[in-house]
């Protein structure tokens, strides 16, 4: 516990830093104020507001699929980075449009007749989310080139380790002021902490150091965009995750829904039940990302994926233990499945692709990740509004309880043989014995 708090301490470290170095301090710090916006108005904080403007189940399956949709954007972003290299201008414009456009949904109660109210949030919500994806093409390619790849695995571990304590500390927080207050003084104090911290971001953001960018080889934008399709090990891996993420859409994003709606928790509990799942996310980035240092990324991601099904299929314990009880071990147990996935699908992404044509990797992955994403809680939804008059066990566990055991039977099934590790890259001496603060 000891190393890993002096780990922490030392990404702070601001004297002596090489160029490298500061860039990878502003990666952390960055993230700081992105993490706040993301927890005081997504997650279970985004479904209550969705229900606030009159949502039901579909219009929330729907807002919380938007995000996995906008990734379709960055198969165009992977095309023009190509041209427009000036890469942290274009993550700064996009990033900052993006939140901009999140903190002006909270004047839709002021501005809307509330018949309108849920559509104009989710045009709103989806051209904001168009732009953060479109941002995170270039986001994901500067990091890639500024993170040496020997220590990806630990460097991550500590900023998401970081960014999930300020997480966690958000959305709790926010939970109370929820609950503490009236619904609508309550969500204007929300989006006021969120605007500042936009501005915050916003100078953040260019402070990014502005690396050279290395195009592609490619003779043309079809043979740009065949590169990764021809790639078969990465494909075969990436439509595995695809179909993956597809089937756990159905039951993960609607969690806080069918809390909310379906057990009536109160939204203290709620956020409370979250925030638990976060602290554990928090600590479990941090030591998946200390084994990642010993362990391929390939053979680490799918021993992850058995741990995200297993936390749909504990929903079934409602049937026989107390129910906060059971939804505390269900967002333990995902908090260390997601810790370790979050981490390493993104090592994946950039660690399994070549420098030149990583823009373009990523993009196909997250389109088709995106695609999949984005149907899973639009069919989640749609189950859950077929199902709202029928039994109390199917509404409250059933549907979770079946998608974990598919989940299951498909890691089992698939995940070894698409999943197979890759060489290791071996350690860099100078780096490992400095560390990343240094």
């Amino acid at each position: 516990m000891l190393s890993f708090w002096n780990h922490v301490m030392s990404v702070f470290r601001r004297k002596h830093l090489s160029d490298q170095r500061r860039g990878l301090l502003t990666s952390i710090t960055e993230g700081i104020p992105a993490n706040i916006i993301a927890n005081l108005l997504g997650g279970p904080i985004l479904t209550i507001y969705v229900v606030y403007l009159g949502g039901t189940a579909s219009d929330v399956g729907l807002v919380v699929a938007i995000p996995a949709l906008a990734n379709l954007v960055q198969l165009v972003a992977a095309f023009y980075i190509q041209r427009f290299t000036n890469r942290r201008l274009l993550l700064a414009v996009f990033a900052i449009t993006h939140r901009t456009i999140w903190i002006a949904t909270g004047l839709i109660p002021f501005f809307v007749t509330a018949s309108l109210r849920v559509d104009v949030f989710i045009g709103m919500f989806l051209l904001s989310f168009v732009c953060a994806s479109t941002s995170s093409v270039f986001w994901t390619s500067i990091i890639a080139d500024m993170v040496p790849a020997q220590v990806r695995g630990r460097y991550f571990g500590i900023r998401n380790t970081i960014h999930w304590a300020v997480a966690s500390v958000s959305l709790l927080i926010g939970g109370q002021i929820l609950e503490q207050l009236d619904e609508r003084t309550g969500f204007v104090l929300l989006y006021a902490v969120s605007a500042a911290c936009t501005v915050w971001n916003a100078v953040e953001l260019l402070r990014y150091p502005n690396l050279p960018f290395e195009r592609s080889a490619a003779s043309s934008s079809a043979a740009l965009f065949g590169k990764p399709l021809r790639d078969v090990v990465y494909m075969k891996a990436t439509v595995f995750i695809a179909a993956f993420i597809l089937l756990q859409n159905i039951a993960v994003p609607l969690f806080s829904y069918v809390m909310l709606e379906t057990l009536r928790l109160s939204k203290q509990w709620i956020t409370v039940i979250t925030t638990v799942q976060m602290v554990v996310t928090m600590f479990s980035y941090y030591y998946w990302g200390t084994m990642n240092a010993r362990y391929a990324t390939r053979t680490l991601l799918l021993w992850t994926l058995p741990i995200i099904a297993a936390s749909c299929v504990l929903w079934a314990g409602i049937a026989i233990l107390p129910v906060i009880l059971v939804l505390v071990i269900v967002n333990v147990t995902l908090g260390v499945g997601l810790g370790g996935y979050n981490l390493l699908i993104f090592n994946f992404i950039i660690g399994d692709t070549p420098k030149s044509d990583r823009p373009m990797y990523v993009a196909v992955f997250s389109a088709l990740t995106g695609m999949t994403g984005f149907i899973g809680p639009l069919l989640g939804g749609w189950i859950y509004k077929q199902i709202e008059d029928g039994a109390y066990w199917l509404q409250s566990y059933g549907v979770s309880a079946f998608i974990g055991i598919g989940l299951l039977v498909l890691t089992a099934a698939v995940g070894p043989f698409v999943l197979r590790a890759a060489p290791a890259i071996p350690p860099s001496p100078g780096l490992e014995e400095k560390g990343i603060g240094s």
